[in-house]
Order: C-alpha cells, then structure tokens, then sequence
C-alpha cells in the first residue's frame, strides 16, 4: 500500500466525518431554534452565529485538505473566512428595527457561501466521495441562502421558525451525503485493500 493511498484514505474518511459532525450540529441548532418560540434577538444571533463560526472553520480547513487547484483553494479560504466573519457578525446586536433584518442578511449569506463551496468542490473533483449528495446539499443551501434574502421577515419569532426549519432539513442531508461519502470510501477501501489506521 503506497503513502498516497493512506493519505487519501485518511483525508476521504475526515471529510464524510466532518460532514456528518456538521450535519448533526445543524439539525441539533434547528431543532433548539425550533422548540423555542420566541428567542430574544441576541439569543437568536448566538445560535446563528455558532453554526456559521463553526461551519466557516471546516470550510477553512477543508480548503487546505482538498486535492483542488489553487484557485479553488484560495476561493474556499475566503468562502470559509467570510463565513466565519458572518457569524462574529451575528453575535452583535443590532439596533431595534434592523437587528432582525440584519440577522436574516448575515444567516443568507453564509448559506450561499457554503453552499457554493460544497457544490464547487464536488464538481471541481471528479472522484469526490457521495459526490451526487454533496452536489444536491449544496444547491439546497445555496437555494436556502435566497429564499431568506427574498423572505421579509418582520419579527424574530418568524426569522427563527423559517431558519429552524431550514438548519433542520439542511443538517439531516448533510448528515445523508456524508454516510454516502462514507459508503464509497468503504468501497474503494475495500477494494484497494486500503485501511486508515494502517502504519507504513
């Protein structure tokens, strides 16, 4: 077995890990967002913001594990860093009459960013594991992203009960696509005779 294919192996498991990880975190966020009615806006803003910190972070990562180009890299580093600043960004509480707008602005964007790095990087990489789920997430998210911008949210209750609803749904496909991804790897592992944890 070369070093090429445990590094492949080891990078392939940690990606369908993450996005398991990730998925779980957003559907555990839109369930709370959903069991609780009225959320205050700086309560609101801190759970938005964890999932777009967090979220934005593996973004980062991922932009440095992914076999890409360097174009490609470079576009989800700053994918990965804007939504980390989006998030920082809906921790602050904004001004009564704009805080909700705002929220729902900064919850969008970093929707669509992740959803076109997620679809980006499954086209881009032709041998991307539960590349259809990862494809299909992504344009959920990035589909996500616009009905918020277009939605006009009037209060916080209403704000919370859509972005519940959609972290919800957005985690369980996520969670989905990422035991797909770890179905193909099974299966090429199997194949190769590659395993992870094995030591040169």
């Amino acid at each position: 077995m070369s070093d090429n294919s445990l590094q492949a192996s080891n990078l392939m498991r940690s990606i369908w890990t993450t996005a398991i990880l990730s998925g779980l975190l957003a559907m555990g966020l839109g369930i709370v967002i959903l069991a609780w009615p009225q959320p205050s806006v700086v309560a609101a803003a801190a759970l938005f913001g964890v999932y777009l910190v967090v979220s934005g972070i593996v973004l980062v990562i991922l932009a440095f594990s992914l076999p890409t180009s360097a174009g490609s890299r470079f576009l989800n580093f700053i994918s990965g860093v804007a939504s980390v600043a989006l998030g920082i960004l809906a921790f602050r509480h904004f001004g009564e009459g704009y805080a909700v707008l705002l929220l729902a602005i900064w919850v969008a964007i970093g929707f669509i960013i992740r959803g076109v790095f997620v679809t980006a990087s499954a086209i881009s990489v032709p041998g991307f594991p539960g590349r259809g789920w990862a494809i299909f997430f992504g344009f959920i998210t990035i589909i996500a992203g616009f009905v918020m911008l277009a939605y006009p949210f009037d209060s916080i209750e209403t704000l919370a009960l859509v972005v519940g609803a959609w972290l919800t749904i957005l985690g369980a496909t996520e969670v989905i696509s990422g035991l797909g991804m770890r179905s193909d790897v099974k299966k090429v592992e199997k194949m190769t005779g590659t395993v992870a944890t094995a030591t040169p």
